[in-house]
């Protein structure tokens, strides 16, 4: 039924113009809702070789064509596909079963303007473009779009906060952007705050509401993250606000302490947990101590800093092993001689 009408008046008494017709509906960026008067009753009867038939055509703009885009018994048709902030021309084409066609003049219709999308504030933020983000989120439809995520879970709150865009973080917060919102995996933006080291943006999120004991879904807070990121300053500020430095994950029960004995092995970052009341002895769900740890993971200066602090060498799990017996099974060396001068059997 598809097909194109080149503009060419037909003679008046098979195709002529009439006024009118067309009565617009709903209309948002991307459809406009078009309905016609039906010429018949509600209840048709008959064949339906007998009933009126509509034909709806729509101009193309660069071809000054019209084009049919619908052709039925209905009086109603939802245009879709169609560009923002554009103006659009219709016609109605009405056919009788006596053979008569009344075609009305085109009528225009406008769509209306694009709303603020999370992936147009998305791409402010990440160009960091303060002007645009605070005249995309003055739209009365910004609000959702500032909590919207991108394609990895991260809303335009989490990127600011991992980039340390200060200002931005400032902005969606006033515009209504949620400080403590997850992603699928339980990551907020004061833990990506945390892990890349914006301190200025770690204390605003807390100011605005963003709490420490908040857990991802493998049980690592924000201090867990802070660890993995190793910057003192925001560790140092962590601690002195009052977040809990033997906050344990679901995964492994470590804390951050044995977390840093883990992976990062760094002994300041060590230093401060420890000074601040971290447990030197505590067990994971293996039964594991930092310095068992931390020795499997040869972490030189790490295990001098917890025998110095009170790190108990002679700890086993319950499969009878101790720190010791593990740096020998892995053959680590000056581990083993570290924790052999400490008088370790």
């Amino acid at each position: 039924m598809d097909g194109k009408e080149t503009l060419h008046p037909g003679p008046p008494s098979t195709c002529s113009p009439q006024a009118g017709g067309l009565v617009v509906g709903n209309v948002n960026h991307h459809s406009i809702e078009l309905s016609w008067e039906s010429l018949e009753s509600p209840g048709r009867q008959g064949l339906l070789e007998t009933w009126t038939q509509y034909t709806l055509e729509q101009e193309d703009l660069r071809k000054h064509t019209f084009i049919t885009i619908y052709c039925g018994y209905g009086t109603e048709l939802t245009v879709e596909g169609l560009e923002p902030s554009t103006t659009y021309r219709f016609r109605l084409k009405t056919s009788h079963a006596t053979g008569e066609t009344i075609l009305t003049s085109a009528m225009s219709f406008q769509t209306a303007d694009e709303p603020v999308t999370g992936k147009k504030v998305h791409q402010a933020v990440l160009m960091n473009d303060e002007d645009k983000l605070i005249e995309m989120l003055q739209s009365k439809a910004a609000y959702p779009a500032t909590n919207v995520p991108n394609r990895i879970g991260y809303t335009p709150m989490m990127v600011a906060a991992m980039k340390g865009f200060s200002k931005l973080v400032k902005i969606l917060v006033k515009h209504g952007a949620d400080v403590n919102i997850m992603t699928s995996s339980g990551k907020t933006s004061l833990m990506l705050a945390c892990f890349s080291g914006h301190l200025d943006i770690v204390k605003y999120l807390r100011e605005n509401g963003a709490n420490w004991s908040s857990q991802d879904k493998a049980g690592c807070t924000a201090l867990h993250w802070a660890v993995d990121g190793g910057h003192l300053a925001v560790l140092k500020h962590m601690i002195q606000d009052g977040c809990e430095v033997d906050a344990r994950d679901n995964v492994s029960f470590w804390t951050p302490l044995m977390r840093v004995s883990a992976i990062r092995g760094d002994a300041a970052v060590a230093s401060l947990l420890v000074k601040a009341g971290a447990g030197v002895n505590l067990m994971d769900r293996d039964d594991k101590t930092p310095l068992m740890i931390a020795s499997l993971n040869n972490h030189e200066d790490l295990v001098k800093l917890l025998l110095e602090n009170g790190a108990d060498c002679g700890i086993q799990t319950k499969f009878g092993k101790s720190a010791i017996d593990m740096a020998k099974a892995f053959k680590r060396k000056s581990i083993i001689h570290l924790l052999e001068g400490h008088g370790s059997q």
